[in-house]
């Protein structure tokens, strides 16, 4: 089960990576799109319809399909300077707290997107843009992390209860 959700996080996160990426080479399209029109003339003047909006909606995929890889690898903001003062037992302790409610208010994110979700697509809503994109479409990506992110934190409440000590403390703590 460990190789397994290890391997969805890390899918989940090149997905978040691929959506950069489609960032800045539609970005960069649009931008020599303006720039051979500014040289070339306004017979040269041409756009991509609706990039800023498929610029937001891959915005929003990296940064929920991003979320789950980035608590398994320590890369949220802690407060490791008060955390790594208390001893290993309030340490761990604070832990559990702090992971059980995460995943709580993970949970909560998760379910109420996933009603926004199915809101948007009882009633048709679309974006509002040139292109009008059925707006579930990315609030999809924004569910899937967010549920992501939810099972990250119990799978690591899990793993800390198993180790009887912290784990995501120590962190780079060196």
């Amino acid at each position: 089960m460990r190789k397994l959700l290890d391997f969805v996080y890390l899918v989940a996160a090149g997905l978040a990576g691929l959506s950069i990426v489609a960032i800045c080479l539609l970005i960069t399209a649009q931008i020599a799109l303006n720039i051979t029109a500014r040289v070339a003339g306004a017979d040269w003047s041409y756009t991509i319809p609706s990039y800023a909006d498929f610029s937001g909606f891959m915005l929003a995929a990296a940064s929920f399909m991003a979320l789950a890889y980035t608590l398994r690898a320590g890369g949220h903001i802690r407060v490791g300077l008060l955390v790594q003062r208390l001893p290993m037992r309030l340490r761990w302790g604070s832990e559990l707290v702090t992971l059980g409610m995460g995943a709580a208010f993970a949970g909560f994110a998760t379910y109420f997107s996933a009603r926004l979700l199915e809101e948007s697509w009882r009633y048709g809503d679309k974006s509002t843009g040139i292109v009008a994109i059925p707006i579930w479409i990315p609030q999809c990506a924004m569910v899937l992390g967010l549920g992501l992110l939810a099972v990250a934190f119990v799978d690591t409440l899990i793993e800390s209860l198993r180790a009887r000590t912290p784990i995501l403390t120590d962190v780079g703590a060196e």
